[in-house]
Formats: C-alpha cells, structure tokens, sequence
C-alpha cells in the first residue's frame, strides 16, 4: 500500500500531490496487477489511464461516481464488471484485452451516460453478429471502437436481436472457433539456464551465444496468446532485465581533482534543467544526463546567469570572470618597444603617442585607462543561426 500510495502522489504532481480533489491520474504502463485504494483516496476522479498494465479484474471503481472516461486498454481483462457505479461513465477503452464472453456487455447497460466504448482486439469482437449485439443492447451508445452508430444500424440491430442473442447464449456457439486462442510468438516462462565453470575467455563466449540462442527461442517458439502467457512474458523480462549489470557511474572529477569535459544526449525540458556554475567549471544536468564544461579562467558563481529562448531552446550561460582585463607593457632587450593587449578588445590606437625621448621611458596612453567593452551584453539576444544546446 505504502508503494501504491507513493506512486499515485507522485503522479499527482499537477495537483501538488494532493488526491482527495484530483481529478485525472495516469498510471500506464506501471506494471499494476490489481486496482485498489483509488476508489477511497480520488473520490473526485473523471479521468483514470490504466493502459499498458496487467490487471485482470475491473474492480474497486465503483464508487468513483464522478468518472467520465477508464481507460483500460492493453490489459488481461476477461469480463466487463463491476462498473453500474461509476454513474458518470461516457467512455470505456477496453482495446486488446481477453474480454470472450459477448454477453457481460450487458452490464453496461446502467452506465446511462456511456457514449463511447472499444472493445477491438477482443475475442468477443470477432463474434459472428457482435456489433449487432452491442448496438442493440446499449441503446445509449452513439460510438462503438470509434465508428458513430447511426439510426439505421441501430434499427437493422434491433430486427435481428433474438436470433444473434441465441448464437450469444447458446453454451456452444455455432462461431465457438472465435473464442479459441490465437497463435502469436510468445513462449512460456522458459527453464533454461546455463552455468560457468570456468573463467575462460571460450567459455564465456559460448555461454554468451547460448543465452542469445535461448531469448531468440523464447520469443519466436509459437504459444497460445492468454493472459497467462502475457504474464510469462513480463516475467521473463523482469528476470532479463535484473540479469543486466548497472554502467559504471560516469566520472566527473578524477582522484587527483582534475575536472573532466562531459556530455551526454539530453532532451531540454526547462523544469528538468539545472544548471551549476563553479568557479573553474560549469555543469548542466537535464534528467541525469550531465553536460560539463572546464572553464579556461576562474569565473564568479554568484553573478553568473542563466537564460533559456522560449522559441529556439538555446540555452545561454553568463559568467563574469573574477579577473578583469588589463594591458601589459614589454620591455624588450633593444631599444624598440611594444604594446601588447587583448586581440578581442577594441582598442583606439590614435591615441597612443610616444615620447619625445626614447630613453625617458616606456609608451604610454593618453588618458588614464583604456575602456575595453563588456564581456556580455546584458540583454539576452537570441540567435537562430546557432543551434541549440544539445
């Protein structure tokens, strides 16, 4: 429960994790197996996802009386049930399920408010007469697996009903091969498992190919497609991917305290950016993927900023260098003298005049300083022609 109830807050972010007054939760593609404490902790709900997990059963939502849409498609659901109290139910996605029995469609029938329902890749659906029956036992239906029911359909459904409820009923149906599992390349939980005995660079090739050899037969062995084997398959996949050995943690900052250049491929979601400038590097990490970036020359953190384009997605950090820039003066060993400053700063060479007397001192500047220009413009201009941070 403690896991359960962490996941849900967690998927309650929009909400500021708070569940009584939330009232759209997904929880797909979670590896759930069984619906529970939803119905006593979202009592407000309207929209529930639940596809892409391995529940069998709909159970528990019975008193969610506010919900307009359940989505449990990709499931191993064999019934429809348990939902006459989700009073504002208008749409149910139960696509590729196991739902084989045609007839508990008939629970539906007090969802007065369902408008939508999808039941393809069901065997029901491969039922001789199935949306026939559907249509005329929903009269409140106006979609079935995304196609409107017109008026006309709706009558021919109801013309035929008696005898296509027979074929329903009937314990042994003329159809029954519709209702048989289907052939499709998944094997059941396999046994096989290899031990090394030695260490041998041989051996552990063999080893390797025959676990190769053995998930390439798990995969393309035919099986009857069943909610048991769905299950086989998870767990093999399960056990596969516990078998993997983690990568090594990427290294940073060597022992000796040497920092390292690092980048890793990222998408750039700005609530997933942060961003932290030290002095002698800067390091960007975007849903644990890290960019880092040795500094040339000691910069200030504090003053330093960081701004993202809303349009293009450049990413564009500021950092003053602790330093500034200064003009250096070289005596050489003749009696010539020179100037040396900074190629990227602008400088009026007009103004530098040299005394009358070589040998009453070095070159000098008019006026006090030379006025070099800021290292960066404190506005922030995007431009399209560079690409962005990636």
């Amino acid at each position: 429960m403690g896991r359960t109830l962490e996941l849900v807050r967690r998927r309650a972010e929009h909400n500021d994790g708070e569940l009584f007054s939330l009232e759209e939760l997904s929880l797909h593609q979670q590896d759930i197996q069984m619906i529970q404490h939803l119905e006593h902790w979202c009592r407000q709900l309207r929209i529930l996802y639940l596809q892409n997990n391995l529940i069998s059963t709909i159970e528990n939502v019975g008193k969610l009386k506010k919900l307009e849409y359940l989505n449990l498609a990709l499931n191993n659901i064999e019934l429809i049930e348990n939902l006459e109290g989700c009073e504002s139910l208008q749409k149910l996605d139960l696509t590729i399920n196991f739902v084989g029995h045609l007839s508990s469609v008939q629970s539906l029938t007090h969802n007065i408010h369902l408008r939508e329902l999808f039941l393809v890749g069901n065997p029901c659906a491969d039922f001789q007469g199935y949306r026939e029956y559907v249509v005329s036992t929903l009269p409140q239906l106006q979609f079935l697996d995304g196609t409107e029911i017109s008026r006309s359909e709706r009558l021919r459904a109801a013309q035929g009903l008696d005898q296509i409820r027979a074929l329903v009923f009937d314990p042994l149906p003329a159809n029954v091969h519709s209702f048989l599992p289907f052939v499709c390349p998944i094997l059941l939980e396999s046994s096989t498992c290899f031990v090394l005995s030695s260490s041998s660079g041989a051996e552990q090739k063999q080893q390797t190919q025959q676990e190769e050899q053995a998930e390439l037969d798990f995969w393309q062995t035919p099986c009857s497609f069943s909610p048991e084997s769905r299950l086989a398959a998870h767990r093999h996949l399960e056990k596969r991917d516990a078998q993997k050995k983690p990568p090594p943690p990427r290294t940073l900052i060597t022992a000796d305290g040497r920092v390292l250049n690092a980048n890793e491929p990222k998408h750039l979601d700005t609530s997933l950016i942060d961003v932290d400038i030290q002095p002698n590097y800067a390091r960007v990490l975007v849903k644990g993927k890290v960019f880092q970036m040795v500094l040339p020359t000691e910069v200030k953190p504090d003053a330093s900023t960081a701004q993202r384009s809303q349009s293009t997605g450049h990413l564009v950090l500021t950092m003053p260098r602790v330093t500034a820039i200064t003009t250096h003066f070289i005596k050489t060993g003749s009696a010539h003298e020179s100037l040396e400053v900074d190629s990227s700063r602008r400088v009026d060479f007009t103004n530098i005049v040299q005394r009358p007397h070589s040998r009453e001192g070095p070159l000098e500047t008019r006026g006090t300083t030379v006025q070099s220009e800021p290292s960066v413009s404190p506005e922030f201009v995007d431009d399209p022609d560079v690409p962005p941070l990636m």
